[in-house]
């Protein structure tokens, strides 16, 4: 049976090289998953735990248990603790650490580097001049007040050399300084992206946490003390207050917290990989029902010979079984090279690639994947072709007629598509706690039933666009809409492959861009000052003596966002704004519905609609205000206003700055909002910048980059997705090339007859291309249409919640999709096409099956 089956695998090759594809793209997408997030699993590891084998012992303060709050004393440790603790038998070494926000400025003064990692530390030296944290390639580490060292990735990309001036600022301000060094470091001090400034050991005190003081202390044991050993011995000499742990155990606790982000990526990835391989089985068992169809008479003549039915469903399923394999193997190799490529692509552009991880896992769930895919697709086929009786095979001149669809089918395809549709709109209307696990299984319901009922909807389709193909072209468009209906099982299991695809990008492209028109018009509307002041990624704020320098400007409308937490109105938990009464309705666009924002002038509050439902506020009443303190008073509502609950401009509560003083003298300034006389312009940007003191810290933003900022990560997110999407669009049009080219099988009399009647190569290569465009079409538009109904629906779960938020149909993206889908079931027709028009004439005519 097993040389049989080789001997038909090797006869009918061509014929399964694309089902052999369609697996290898499947295990491409699942390997290479799977072997991308080990690898970034596998890098991030190394990143995180870099640098803690040369610590044997951390000593860092604590907080004791149950400690009632209270004042807080010193912060950090003190410097005696670390001469102290390098007295300890077994300690070689013992290093005070202290770091903190510190953002580096280019030669143009804007902030180098991205995203929250603009780190700052001290140079520590020991004996031999030299700090075992930091290797330096050029120059040496600072030993001034006003010397600083940058780590290489950030020197290169300010073009800093040895003797310029480094403009850094810290959230003690802005200061110049000369580079006296170029060093390189471990992961636990700098991540992908940022940068890393070292300051003279007193001058990071004095920056980051006081004088004479440390955040940590690092141990080096002595050759022949383990770190548990040395463990045991400073614990018995710590100071009150302070703990210890090993290097190893901090190693681990970062291992844990670095893994989550790529743990994330995978379980995405994976989730791509299981639509491709869903989509992936409709083309297996598309060909196997059409190639085991087309050896209905081998087969039967297998039986008639002698062979039973499980021997030759043994045959088949082993050819399906060496098909697999073969493919697994392929797109095992495969898949490894696209996680190579993934990490290029996601990767920082200053981290080097991390060596790719093939665990034995990934290998077994590949081949396991790859080979019971297409057995489970060919389960059927096969069992519906040994219920056909070998004499009634063998007596046939022709292959079996296609099969219809059945009314079982299309009865539980009509009910699963009621069902679906109907939880779905259940759980879009009533948007309650678990509306989207509801939405997300009518959906999937409503799927299954429509993927159940393509073969029914293929006819009145098709019917629908005939007279259209018939005016394009008359005799050939007939043909086709003839062709494409014959087999309907077949037309529906391949329009499926593609309306899956096509389900999830446009819903995808509806989320997107009703998310993205939100947060553009949460900014053009909310937002009428010029700029926006905020600290850099990773800063911790300004002081009223930023705005105080902004107020000194030529004309300029200035206020602060002054956050003040842990109050309580009228026994609610509340977050109040301090802004200035006199400015902010030039700064910031309130919709007023009651009452009048000019009651800030007069000491009231204005607090946002959703607030004061939540806690039944209305203007002119009355709160009793306590803060942590137990201080006292009451405030009065003077106007209620639309905001969203979600929106990073407009606060829920918004009160007098002098209001806010009265009970928080140091709340935190979260933005300042500046306008300038004649509207933003270069000039305008260059006097806030030299008011905040030409400081890197600060970033100084126009509405433009705001709305890029709030906006440009969904449009990253879903050019991913569209890339990772693409992967089930490629394996829907190679279904529709396999179906094509198994029709031109099935058609070689019929093809060979119209050419014997005249029609040349053109119009039968017109025919098929016809054909294609329907079965793109088909998929296309059932697709789109679920893609909609899905995006609405999931869409209205966020409108409860998001004030302003609307559905967007985005129909250049929608039509664009269906562009690409039928393109690709053109260019899925070329090949089938061509071998239509090169059939042998008077072989084909001659033929009986």
């Amino acid at each position: 049976m097993f040389r049989t089956a080789l001997r038909n695998v090797l006869a009918h090759k061509a014929r399964l090289f694309m089902t052999a594809f369609a697996v290898m793209l499947g295990v491409t997408f699942i390997s290479g998953s799977l072997v991308y997030g080990d690898s970034l699993s596998r890098a991030a590891t190394a990143r995180v735990t870099e640098g803690y084998e040369r610590i044997a012992v951390s000593v860092f303060p604590e907080k004791p248990q149950g400690a009632a709050a209270g004042p807080a004393g010193p912060a950090g440790i003190d410097a005696g603790t670390v001469g102290a603790l390098a007295k300890v038998s077994g300690v070689a070494a013992a290093t005070g650490r202290v770091d903190g926000f510190a953002a580096v400025a280019d030669r143009e003064g804007r902030l180098l580097g991205h995203g929250p990692s603009h780190r700052g530390g001290n140079f520590a030296p020991g004996a031999d001049g030299t700090d075992p944290a930091y290797r330096f390639t050029q120059g040496s580490g600072p030993t001034g007040n006003d010397a600083v060292a940058l780590d290489e990735t950030t020197a290169a990309k300010g073009g800093y050399r040895i003797g310029d001036t480094v403009r850094v600022g810290t959230n003690q301000g802005a200061s110049s300084y000369t580079l006296t060094g170029i060093f390189r470091t471990d992961g636990t001090t700098r991540t992908s992206g940022g940068s890393l400034t070292l300051f003279a050991d007193a001058t990071a005190q004095r920056l980051f946490l006081q004088p004479g003081r440390y955040q940590n202390i690092e141990l080096t044991a002595a050759p022949g003390t383990g770190a548990q050993q040395l463990l045991g011995r400073v614990e018995q000499v710590l100071p009150q207050g302070t703990g210890a742990a090993t290097g190893a155990q901090l190693a681990r606790i970062q291992v844990n917290l670095a893994t989550s982000d790529s743990d994330t990526m995978s379980q995405i990835l994976l989730g791509f990989a299981a639509v491709a391989l869903f989509v992936a089985t409709f083309l297996i068992s598309n060909t196997f029902t059409m190639l085991v169809a087309r050896r209905t008479r081998e087969l039967a003549l297998m039986r008639a010979v002698g062979a039973s039915r499980k021997q030759v469903r043994r045959i088949l399923l082993t050819e399906t079984l060496l098909v697999g394999a073969i493919a697994s193997a392929a797109g095992l190799a495969l898949g490894t090279g696209v996680a190579a490529l993934l990490q290029r692509l996601f990767g920082a552009a200053d981290t080097p690639a991390a060596p790719l991880v093939l665990t034995p896992a990934t290998v077994i769930t590949s081949l396991l994947v790859g080979t019971a895919l297409p057995m489970v697709a060919a389960w059927l086929p096969i069992r519906r072709a040994m219920s056909i009786p070998p004499v009634a095979a063998l007596s046939a001149a022709e292959p079996p007629a296609p099969a219809r669809a059945g009314s079982l089918r299309t009865g539980l395809g009509a009910a699963l598509v009621l069902t679906g549709t109907a939880a779905t709109v259940y759980g879009a209307l009533t948007t309650g706690r678990d509306a989207r696990m509801v939405i997300g299984l009518g959906a999937a319901l409503a799927l299954t039933g429509a993927i159940a009922l393509i073969p029914l909807l293929s006819r009145p389709f098709v019917a629908l666009l005939q007279p259209l193909l018939t005016r394009l072209s008359p005799v050939y468009g007939n043909l086709a809409a003839r062709n494409t209906v014959r087999d309907p099982r077949r037309t529906g299991a391949t329009a499926a492959a593609l309306a899956i695809a096509l389900t999830l990008a446009s819903g995808l492209s509806i989320l997107g861009a009703s998310a993205a028109q939100y947060l553009d018009r949460a900014t053009t509307h909310d937002f009428t000052a010029d700029y926006l002041v905020k600290p850099a990624e990773g800063g911790m704020g300004m002081t009223p003596a930023t705005a105080a320098a902004l107020e000194k400007l030529p004309g300029a409308a200035v206020s602060p966002l002054n956050q003040s937490t842990e109050y309580r109105l009228a026994g609610t938990s509340s977050v109040l704004t301090g802004v200035n009464p006199a400015t902010i309705g030039r700064l910031l666009r309130y919709d007023v519905i009651e009452g009048s924002l000019d009651s800030l002038a007069k000491g009231q509050i204005a607090v946002a609609e959703f607030k004061a439902k939540a806690a039944g506020w209305r203007v002119g009443q009355t709160l009793p205000v306590q803060r942590r303190d137990e201080q006292h008073g009451s405030v009065t509502i003077g106007a209620i206003y639309r905001a969203d609950e979600q929106s990073n401009l407009l606060p829920s509560i918004t009160a007098p700055d002098s209001l806010v003083a009265r009970y928080d003298t140091d709340p935190h300034t979260d933005a300042i909002l500046v306008a300038t006389d004649g509207g933003p312009s270069r000039a305008a940007l260059g006097g806030i910048t030299r008011a905040l003191g030409d400081n890197p810290a600060l970033a100084v933003r126009d509405e433009a980059e705001i709305r890029a900022e709030d906006s440009g990560s969904i449009g990253d997110q879903l050019n991913v997705f569209y890339a990772l999407l693409s992967m089930a669009l490629a394996i829907a049009a190679l279904g529709i090339a396999n179906t094509l080219a198994m029709s031109v099988l099935e058609r070689r009399k019929e093809i060979g007859t119209l050419r014997a009647l005249g029609v040349d190569r053109t119009g039968v290569t017109r025919m098929i291309r016809l054909e294609a465009l329907l079965l793109g079409g088909l998929g296309a538009t059932l697709g789109t249409a679920l893609g909609v109904f899905l995006g609405w629906a999931l869409g209205r779960t966020l409108q409860e919640n998001v004030v302003g938020y609307t559905l967007v149909l985005p129909w250049g993206r929608l039509a664009l999709g269906v562009l690409i889908a039928l393109a690709g079931a053109l260019l899925a027709s070329l090949w089938p096409a061509r071998r239509a028009a090169r059939v042998d004439i008077p072989a084909a005519t001659a033929a009986q099956a």
